[in-house]
């Protein structure tokens, strides 16, 4: 697992771990780790990458060595995934700046769009080595 790639995501937010939960359902191969920015090896590697793990406006994709956030970090992740997530790396022809922009109105209202959470998910038994929550 030390080379597999890590998903830092906020495990208070309903659509982050909507996410977490469609992507253990599609992935390829079980390749991610999921680690909870809320955890201290999440706040560490948040600070590390600059993202306030206070108030996260984006959630880290790294792979190989690199951190890729906002939009990046979705087509990423997409990359992972089988069935119709290939949809998002579509989004690679749209210049970033611009799917940034929309990256970042989405996360800036996550919150009130989706709600949040006091309860961090729980992964199923056969999953819960690849967490740290």
């Amino acid at each position: 697992m030390q080379n597999d790639a890590i998903w830092l995501f906020d495990s208070q937010c309903v659509l982050c771990s909507w996410g977490v939960q469609f992507t253990l359902r599609h992935e390829k191969a079980a390749t991610i780790r999921f680690v909870a920015i809320q955890s201290d090896e999440g706040r560490a590697l948040a600070r590390q990458h600059d993202v306030d793990p206070d108030d996260p406006a984006t959630f880290l994709f790294i792979e190989d060595g690199r951190a890729l956030e906002a939009s990046d970090a979705v087509i990423a992740l997409a990359q992972h995934l089988k069935g119709l997530a290939w949809v998002a790396r579509l989004c690679r022809l749209i210049p970033r700046s611009w799917r940034d922009a929309a990256y970042r109105c989405v996360a800036r209202n996550r919150y009130i769009l989706f709600g949040q959470t006091t309860h961090c998910i729980v992964p199923a038994a056969d999953q819960r080595h690849r967490f740290v929550l």
